[in-house]
C-alpha cells in the first residue's frame, strides 16, 4: 500500500498538470485527467485561469461531464456549458440526480433549457421539469428523488430479496422508508438495522415510527440546520399530506452549509459568493464597479458631515489629526455585533421571540464598550494634546459613537430580513455608513460647541 504522504499535494498537482499543459504534453495531461476522480477534476477546472480550463474540457472524457459539472461553483459551470453544445450538455445531464440536475437547468438561459429539454428522452425530461418545479433554496430544490420505499406489510425477507434484484441502491442510502398505499410516509427502516433482524419480522414490527419528515418548502438553510442538531446523514422530505417526495443526503447539506458560510464572507465585501477567482478583468471590474459606486456615495455623505464643520476644522487643525478616531472604534464595534447577529441569523437562533433581548443586550455591551473607551481615550488625548477640552470632547464623542454602534449593529440585518434584504451583503455598508456619520457628526459638533464657541 503507498505512503499517502508521498502523494502531491493539490498545489503541486496543479502545478504539475500546468506544466505539462504548457508544454503541449497533451495526451499525458488526457491521460492524467482520466486517473482523477471529478472533483479533483472540478477543483482543477476551479484553480485554472479561463483560457487553460478551455483545453482542460476538451480533454476531459465526455463520459465525466456530468459528475464534474455536478461539483463546479455555479459561475465556472456556467463558463464550461458555454462551451457545449444542447445535445451533449443533454447527454451529460442524463444520470445526474434530480437535486443537481435542477441546479444545473435553472441557471441555463431560456433558449439553451429549451434546447437541452428537448434533447433528452421523455422520462429525463419530466423528472427535469419535476425538479424545477421546486421553488429554489428550498428542501424541494435540494432533495433527490431517488430512494428506496416498502409497504408496511412485508417481511424483512422479502425486502432483502427486493434489494438484492438491484444491481446497485441510490448513492447515498443509508435507510429505507415505509409508506401507506397512499404514499404517505410511515416510518423508516436503517440499512443496519435492516441487516440483523430476524428475515420472518415484518418491516412494521421493525420500522421507526418517530422518523421525523422534513417539509418541501422549508428553507435549505433551515433544513441543513436540522441535519446539524440531529446529527442526520439523511432525512426524508413530504408535502403538505405528508406523502413522501423525497430525500436529503448529507453530502447536499454540506454544500448548503459552505455556500452559507461563503456567501456571508463574500457579502461582507459587498461580493458574489459564487464569483470565479479567474474570471475576465473586465467581468470583475464590471461587477466590483456596482458596489464601488454605492460605496462612493456613501463616503460622499460622510465627507459632506466634515464639510458642514470646515470653519471648525479650519481654525483648530488638531482636530483634523483626531477626527478620524471615532468613525474607525465605531465601525470595528459596529461589525463586531453585526457579524454575531448575522451569524445568529443564519443558524437560526435569532427569531421574534428573543430579538428585543438581543438588541438590548448589544444597546448594554455598546454603552459599556462606549464608557470604557471613552475614558482611556479621553486621558490619553488629553495628556497627548495637553488640552482636556479636547480629551473631553473626543471622549464623549466616542462615547456616543460606540453605543449607536452597538445599536446599530444588531438592529440593522434585523430590519434588512424584514424587507428580505440580504444582511450580509449590505449591512456592512450601511453600518459603516451610520457609524462614519455619526462618529463625524458629534466629534465635530461637540467641538464647535465646546472649543471654537
Amino acid at each position: 500500500m503507498s505512503d499517502p504522504s508521498d502523494k502531491p499535494s493539490p498545489a503541486e498537482h496543479l502545478d504539475t498538470i500546468n506544466q505539462a499543459l504548457n508544454s503541449g504534453m497533451f495526451v499525458h495531461v488526457r491521460r492524467q485527467l482520466q486517473q482523477m476522480r471529478p472533483g479533483d477534476v472540478a477543483w482543477l477546472l476551479e484553480a485554472s485561469p479561463t483560457p487553460s480550463r478551455k483545453v482542460f474540457w476538451q480533454l476531459i472524457d465526455p463520459d465525466e461531464y456530468g459528475e464534474i459539472l455536478e461539483e463546479l461553483s455555479e459561475e465556472v459551470r456556467d463558463g464550461i456549458i458555454r462551451l457545449m453544445d444542447a445535445d451533449k450538455l443533454a447527454s451529460a445531464l442524463e444520470d445526474m440526480e434530480s437535486d443537481d440536475l435542477a441546479d444545473v437547468l435553472r441557471d441555463l438561459p431560456e433558449q439553451l433549457l429549451n434546447q437541452v429539454l428537448t434533447q433528452m428522452d421523455e422520462q429525463d425530461r419530466l423528472r427535469a421539469k419535476q425538479a424545477l418545479s421546486y421553488p429554489e433554496d428550498t428542501a424541494g430544490s435540494m432533495m433527490s428523488t431517488e430512494f428506496i420505499s416498502l409497504r408496511a406489510d412485508i417481511s424483512i425477507e422479502v425486502v432483502l430479496r427486493y434489494l438484492r434484484l438491484h444491481h446497485e441502491l441510490p448513492e447515498g442510502t443509508d435507510t429505507l422508508y415505509v409508506v401507506d398505499k397512499n404514499n404517505r410516509l410511515l416510518g423508516d427502516i436503517s440499512l443496519a438495522r435492516l441487516l440483523v433482524q430476524d428475515p420472518n419480522t415484518l418491516v412494521a414490527d421493525a420500522m421507526d415510527t418517530q422518523v421525523e419528515a422534513i417539509p418541501l418548502l422549508m428553507t435549505d438553510t433551515e433544513a441543513a440546520n436540522l441535519f446539524e442538531r440531529h446529527d442526520w446523514l439523511s432525512a426524508p422530505v413530504v408535502d403538505q399530506n405528508y406523502q413522501l417526495l423525497g430525500r436529503i443526503t448529507i453530502d447536499d447539506v454540506v454544500d448548503i452549509i459552505r455556500e452559507d458560510g461563503e456567501h456571508t464572507m463574500m457579502g461582507m465585501a459587498n461580493m458574489d459568493d459564487d464569483e470565479d477567482t479567474f474570471a475576465p478583468v473586465t467581468t470583475s471590474a464590471k461587477r466590483r464597479s456596482i458596489w464601488l459606486t454605492v460605496n462612493l456615495g456613501t463616503a460622499l455623505l460622510a465627507a459632506s458631515v466634515s464639510n458642514m464643520f470646515e470653519d471648525t476644522l479650519s481654525q483648530l487643525a488638531t482636530l483634523a489629526v483626531l477626527m478620524t478616531i471615532v468613525p474607525s472604534m465605531g465601525g470595528i464595534a459596529g461589525n463586531q455585533t453585526l457579524a454575531l447577529v448575522i451569524r445568529g441569523m443564519a443558524v437560526g437562533h435569532i427569531g421574534d421571540s428573543n430579538a428585543r433581548w438581543l438588541l438590548t443586550k448589544e444597546a448594554l455591551v455598546g454603552l459599556i464598550n462606549g464608557l470604557l473607551w471613552a475614558v482611556m481615550v479621553a486621558l490619553v488625548v488629553a495628556f497627548w494634546k495637553d488640552s482636556w477640552k479636547i480629551g473631553v470632547v473626543l471622549g464623549l464623542a466616542m462615547f456616543i459613537n460606540l453605543s449607536v454602534a452597538g445599536i446599530a449593529g444588531a438592529a440593522i440585518p434585523m430590519i434588512m430580513r424584514k424587507f428580505n434584504i440580504d444582511p450580509a451583503l449590505a449591512g456592512s455598508m450601511a453600518l459603516n455608513t451610520i457609524t462614519d456619520i455619526i462618529g463625524l457628526l458629534s466629534f465635530l459638533g461637540l467641538a464647535t460647541l465646546m472649543l471654537i464657541n
